[in-house]
């Protein structure tokens, strides 16, 4: 059966392949945010355990929704390592657990490079008047945007 959302089929592909980019880098700082949940030691371990829980499972219930979107839209979501890993603009989290304040810093500029991407899809999402990834994108923004804030503050003497 044949896709009419009204959305053209060219616009519908790019749109998808941005929120692929978009699913990539949100997978991708989950699984850094909850790799340095397990993994943060120091004076500050009590407070950066529970705020990186809180962030990771935010990131976990938002990778849903951006896969939902782009199969809305008729093309398959990535789900692999290997295409994260292709598609991601982050990168892999350090195979040795750092400092607590580089974690603080490497999720600080995750989140601006997520927020980045989903940015970045919005010309085509408004030229295809696509009000339902626009509002996606809207949200994922606020919460990147909040949490590098966040992250950035314990960062300031």
């Amino acid at each position: 059966m044949s896709l009419n959302i009204g959305i053209s089929d060219t616009d519908r592909a790019s749109i998808s392949d941005g929120l692929s980019h978009l699913l990539a880098d949100t997978y991708t700082l989950y699984l850094t945010t909850h790799n340095f949940h397990w993994n943060v030691t120091g004076p500050m371990f009590n407070s950066l355990h529970a705020m990186f829980m809180a962030q990771y499972t935010e990131l976990w219930n938002a990778v849903d929704p951006i896969a939902e979107r782009i199969r809305s839209l008729g093309h398959p979501a990535p789900g692999s390592y290997s295409q994260y890993a292709k598609l991601s603009s982050l990168p892999d989290a350090p195979a040795s657990p750092p400092k607590a304040l580089e974690m603080v810093a490497i999720l600080a500029q995750g989140h601006e490079a997520t927020a980045r991407t989903a940015r970045g899809l919005y010309p085509v999402v408004d030229a295809a008047s696509d009000e339902p990834t626009a509002d996606l994108l809207t949200q994922r923004i606020g919460v990147h945007e909040q949490s590098a804030w966040m992250l950035r503050a314990l960062l300031e003497d």
